[in-house]
């Protein structure tokens, strides 16, 4: 398993608020992720992204980020093995990712995800 990607993830309550602020006043490009209750925003020149949420769509917690790894399975059995909270179950949501939520040490809640085909 390979960490690939370490997303910032932020709850606002307006999308629209959010999308003047990045584009509009930091100049980030928006990357929609077809989805009505979270959007990503990008910086082209260095990659750097941040996404915001009003919600999420089927986990009772907010995560505060998400971490993209190349084995979700593999990384899920990691983290029950080692007794790590699991707050969301492993599922592959109809959106396109395979995913689960874990409470590491220090409380703040990951969205551990792998893009599923």
């Amino acid at each position: 398993m390979t960490v690939t990607r370490v997303i910032p993830n932020l709850r606002v309550d307006d999308l629209d608020a959010a999308r003047r602020f990045y584009v509009d006043s930091l100049g980030m490009v928006e990357e929609p992720l077809g989805l009505e209750w979270i959007t990503r925003f990008l910086d082209d020149s260095t990659g750097t992204a941040l996404q915001v949420f009003t919600h999420d769509a089927t986990a009772h917690e907010n995560p505060a980020a998400t971490v993209k790894v190349t084995d979700v399975d593999a990384t899920y059995a990691t983290m029950q093995a080692a007794g790590y909270e699991i707050v969301h179950p492993l599922v592959t949501e109809e959106w396109g990712v395979r995913r689960f939520f874990v409470r590491p040490p220090g409380g703040a809640v990951l969205n551990i995800a792998q893009d599923h085909d």
